[in-house]
């Protein structure tokens, strides 16, 4: 089997795997669509009372919330993705196989997590975002080249996402466990991707910090092609720099880790 059609396959085992937690997609789609009422209605009080806020107009607000409640498995915000299982197997020592697979350990992960991601997106982010979109005034483009763009923005996202939360699983070969990087990394994605508060609205040099960051990259980019705030060249620039500068530390942390694999317990 060729390289791509390996990965292709892997992408794929990882799409049939999460589509196979029923249950547990139709609570994520109920949750998300809950949330996403809830912070509508806070954007509509907040927009009310400052208009443009952010550069955005209400309507460009509530398609922000419901874009993020769309995005927010699918982009693993909290983590939760592949991570979490690679973190375990570094702990238990499982890793050890997947080194010794005929493929890229990297790449391998990441088809894995772009199938989850797919999954998310068509299985628990769709339906909460053609709810906010029917039920609510929202920004939406109607020809078909943004949407496109937007694709391409998201597609970008997703690999970001993954570069982020695997640097982080790398960690676990010096710390052993994953218990603070999980929730470090569930702290920075809510609030660096600007999935409580966009990170237009962000004010002085807090919103130049964290809109410089790679989370900016998940939500934040794909938000602003989708309604015409920031043009695809210049997102699409900003996302593949941070996609280069994250995959290129993993690879560097990956060869560092696999020369000296610490396993717990012995």
């Amino acid at each position: 089997m060729g390289s791509g059609r390996l990965y292709a396959a892997v992408a794929a085992g990882g799409f049939r795997r999460y589509a196979t937690y029923r249950a547990a997609t139709a609570a994520g789609v109920f949750t998300n669509t809950v949330f996403g009422l809830i912070l509508v209605y806070t954007y509509l009080a907040l927009w009310e009372e400052k208009p443009h806020l952010g550069g955005y107009d209400q309507a460009q607000a509530v398609t922000y919330v419901w874009l993020g409640q769309c995005l927010f498995a699918t982009l693993a915000v909290q983590g939760g993705g592949v991570e979490k299982e690679l973190m375990n197997r570094i702990r238990t020592g499982e890793i050890a196989v997947d080194l010794y697979r005929p493929a890229d350990l990297q790449l391998w992960w990441l088809a894995s997590d772009l199938g989850r991601a797919l999954f998310q997106l068509l299985g628990r982010g769709v339906v909460p975002f053609a709810f906010g979109a029917l039920f609510f005034p929202t920004a939406l483009p109607a020809d078909v080249l943004t949407w496109a763009a937007f694709a391409l923005a998201l597609a970008l996202a997703m690999v970001v996402s993954f570069a982020i939360r695997y640097l982080a699983a790398l960690s676990v070969f010096w710390l052993l466990d994953g218990t603070g990087v999980s929730q470090a990394l569930m702290v920075t994605g809510v609030f660096c991707s600007g999935m409580t508060l966009p990170l237009n609205a962000f004010p002085g040099a807090l919103g130049d910090v964290v809109r410089a960051l790679p989370w900016a990259a998940q939500l934040q980019m794909p938000a602003d092609v989708l309604m015409g705030e920031t043009g695809p060249p210049a997102a699409y620039a900003f996302q593949a720099g941070w996609a280069v500068v994250l995959l290129a530390a993993g690879r560097l942390v990956q060869a560092a880790a696999t020369r000296r694999v610490v396993v717990q317990g012995g």
